[in-house]
């Protein structure tokens, strides 16, 4: 019973335009535990999908079967018929793969008709996997491990998106403080003193070191030694 609710949440998109195979290959996917949605074109699978694609051939039959409420279920898996009127299993398989939103849906091909270029080329084109018609049990076994890695595939995907809005977020701030630093201005450096500047020092340190030498010799000259006695040869006797 786990494994039934495990597998219930993996929804298939069943596209054939015969009645018979249709209800074959819907019985054996719920037999498997599926949710199973069955359309006879490929037009009215790319419309359940919500490409705007129409079925000009037949307008008047229904579109999806059990309801048209596509928009709400997600799609894990599209298996498709190959041949089809109007549009093939092919060229379903190529829409699929050439949307941006839908490219990551496992598509599988069923043929009655065993014609290998055919097979490679929808094996090229990007199909997971190409079954003989009748489809047996065993076939829809296979189809469980590419729904499993489109479905871990999309959850990376989901979280790896998370964490980059989350680092934008951080760096908003950062960048904010950035581009207010930048419209603050830089304070400037002292400039350092030029050789006029240095020379002009020099030339006053001199110029006081002449000064000083003159008020020197000058306090020496006989001028200014007029108090101290004089003896002009004469001898003094007690």
């Amino acid at each position: 019973m786990g494994m039934a609710a495990a597998e219930s949440q993996f929804h298939v998109l069943a596209v054939d335009d015969s009645l018979i195979d249709r209800k074959l290959i819907e019985r054996l996917l719920k037999t498997s535990s599926y949710q199973v949605t069955t359309v006879d074109s490929g037009s009215k699978a790319l419309e359940f999908l919500g490409l705007s694609e129409t079925d000009e051939s037949n307008p008047s039959t229904p579109s999806v079967s059990p309801n048209n409420h596509h928009q709400e279920v997600e799609v894990n898996l599209v298996i498709t018929d190959y041949c089809m009127p109007g549009m093939t299993g092919y060229d379903l398989l190529k829409k699929i793969k050439e949307s941006s939103s839908l490219r990551n849906i496992p598509v599988v091909i069923m043929s009655s008709e065993n014609v290998p270029s055919r097979i490679n080329r929808c094996l090229e084109e990007g199909a997971e996997e190409f079954f003989l018609k009748p489809v047996r049990l065993s076939d829809l076994n296979k189809l469980k491990p590419h729904m499993k890695k489109t479905k871990l595939k999309d959850q990376k995907q989901g979280t790896s998106e998370k964490l980059e809005n989350s680092e934008v977020q951080q760096l908003q701030p950062q960048q904010q403080i950035q581009n207010d630093l930048q419209g603050v201005p830089k304070s400037q450096d002292p400039q350092p003193e030029s050789e006029s500047h240095l020379e002009q020092q020099q030339q006053s340190l001199q110029q006081a070191n002449n000064n000083k030498r003159k008020t020197i010799e000058q306090g020496l000259s006989p001028e200014t030694d007029r108090t101290r006695p004089r003896y002009s040869g004469i001898a003094t006797v007690v």
